[in-house]
C-alpha cells in the first residue's frame, strides 16, 4: 500500500533520540527550548512554545487570547475538528465561514459578508482561526485588514504549512496574526511523533501560553505573589494543563528541522510532476495562489464527476483496492453529529460541501518515488474508467 503520507526517519533522527535516552533528561531539558528556538528562528517569530499536540497549541492560543463564555470563534468548515473544538474548550461558541472554491481555504469575501451581518446582530467573533489547508496560506493580508476593521484576533492553524511561505515570507512570522500553530504529527512535513508548537511575537501571549501548557505553575519570581520560600519554590498562578512536549519529541524535531527545506522542495517537485501527469484526466489539480508557496502537506484532486461514469466513492474505493492509500481531508466539521446538534446543517456552507463531494487526497510525502507516483496515476486512470 502506498500511503497518502509517511514520515521519514533517518539514522540522524534515531541517533538524536538515543542521545536523549542516554542523557539525564527525558521530559523537560535542553532539547525542548532548542526546538522552540529553531522553529521560531526559521519562521521569523520571536517566541516558540512547544506542546504535546497542535490541538493543545490551539487550545492555549485561544485561552491566552482570552476566549471565553459568550465569545465566538469562527473557522473554516474544511479542517480537522480541532480547529473548532479549541473554541469549545474555552467555553466559546463556534461558527464557520465557507471556503474559497480554488484554494479551499476560508474565503475572505464570505468572511467579510458574514462580519457585516454579525456586526448588525451584535455577534462578532473574538477569534478567527485561519486554516492553511494542504499547506497553502490563506489570504492573510485581506483577513488582517478585516481584523483591524472588526476587532477580532487571528490564530493561524498552520498545521499543514511549516516551511510554506506567504508573500515571500515564512508562514508563522506573525505579520498578519497574533499566534500561529504548527503540527508535528507523523504524516506532517516535520514530525516529533506527536507534538505541536505555537509561535508569536507578543511576549505577553508567549508568557501566558508557557503557563497554560504546564498547570499554570511557574518558578519565575517575577510572576509570583511574594518572594520564593527557597530554591525549591514554585507557585501555581493560574489554571493550566499538562500539555508539555518531551525531550525525546523535541530531539527528533530538532533533527527533522535540519531537512525542512529539502522536505518542502521535494514535495514541490512531486506536485509539479503530478500536475503534468494528471493534466489530461477529468480531475482538478491544486491551484496555487501567486502570493503563496505551499508547504504541500497534501495534494488534493477534485473529480469532475459530470465527466465520469463513476461516483466519488467508487473511485476512492477502487484506488484503495489497488493499493493506493488515498484519504479525504476533510469531512466538513459542521456535518459532524456533535456540531449538527448545535443547529448546523449540511447546506449552510455549500462550497465546503461541494469540495467534500469531489475531493481525494492522493499520496504526497518526501520519500515518494517517481515510480510510486506513476503507480498512483495509473491506478487513478483505472479508477476513473470503471
Amino acid at each position: 500500500m502506498i500511503p497518502y503520507g509517511r514520515q521519514e526517519i533517518t539514522q540522524q533522527d534515531i541517533d538524536a533520540v538515543v542521545d536523549v535516552l542516554k542523557s539525564d533528561f527525558l521530559t523537560q531539558g535542553p532539547k525542548v527550548p532548542e526546538f522552540e528556538a529553531k522553529v521560531a528562528e526559521h519562521v521569523g517569530a520571536r517566541f516558540g512554545i512547544a506542546v504535546n499536540s497542535a490541538t493543545s497549541a490551539l487550545h492555549i492560543a485561544c485561552a491566552a487570547l482570552g476566549l471565553g463564555e459568550g465569545d465566538y470563534l469562527w473557522t473554516s468548515p474544511v479542517t480537522f475538528v480541532a480547529s473548532a473544538n479549541c473554541g469549545l474548550y474555552c467555553g466559546a461558541r463556534i461558527d464557520f465561514v465557507d471556503i474559497d472554491p480554488r484554494t479551499y481555504n476560508l474565503c475572505p469575501d464570505a468572511l467579510e459578508k458574514k462580519l457585516i451581518q454579525a456586526r448588525s446582530e451584535g455577534r462578532l467573533p473574538k477569534i478567527v482561526v485561519t486554516v492553511h489547508l494542504c499547506g497553502q496560506s490563506c489570504d492573510m493580508e485581506r483577513i488582517k485588514a478585516l481584523s483591524d476593521e472588526y476587532g477580532f484576533r487571528i490564530v493561524e492553524d498552520a498545521s499543514h504549512a511549516i516551511g510554506g511561505k506567504y508573500q515571500g515570507e515564512f508562514v508563522g512570522n506573525g505579520r498578519y496574526s497574533d499566534i500561529t500553530v504548527f503540527s508535528f504529527h507523523p504524516v506532517k512535513i516535520v514530525t516529533t511523533a506527536e507534538g505541536g508548537l505555537a509561535v508569536t511575537n507578543n511576549p505577553d501571549l508567549a508568557s501566558k501560553m508557557e503557563l497554560l501548557r504546564s498547570h499554570g505553575v511557574t518558578r519565575d519570581p517575577a510572576l509570583m505573589t511574594h518572594e520564593p520560600d527557597g530554591p525549591w519554590y514554585y507557585q501555581q498562578v493560574g489554571l493550566g494543563f499538562n500539555y508539555r512536549m518531551t525531550e525525546l519529541q523535541a530531539a527528533l524535531g530538532v533533527s527533522q528541522m535540519e531537512r525542512l527545506d529539502d522536505f518542502v522542495s521535494r514535495r514541490h517537485k512531486l506536485a509539479r510532476r503530478y500536475d503534468e501527469l494528471l493534466a489530461d484526466l477529468p480531475v482538478v489539480t491544486p491551484w496555487q495562489h501567486p502570493d503563496s508557496y505551499s508547504g504541500l502537506h497534501l495534494y488534493v484532486i477534485r473529480l469532475k464527476l459530470g465527466e465520469l461514469g463513476v461516483s466519488h466513492r467508487q473511485a476512492f474505493e477502487s484506488l484503495r483496492d489497488q493499493g493506493v492509500g488515498v484519504n479525504l481531508h476533510y469531512i466538513p466539521v459542521h456535518t459532524q453529529p456533535y456540531y449538527e446538534s448545535m443547529g448546523f446543517s449540511a447546506d449552510d456552507f455549500p462550497e465546503a460541501m461541494q469540495y467534500y463531494r469531489e475531493a481525494i487526497s492522493i499520496p504526497m510525502f518526501h520519500g515518494l518515488t517517481f515510480e510510486q507516483q506513476d503507480e498512483v496515476v495509473e491506478a487513478l486512470k483505472r479508477a476513473l474508467t470503471l
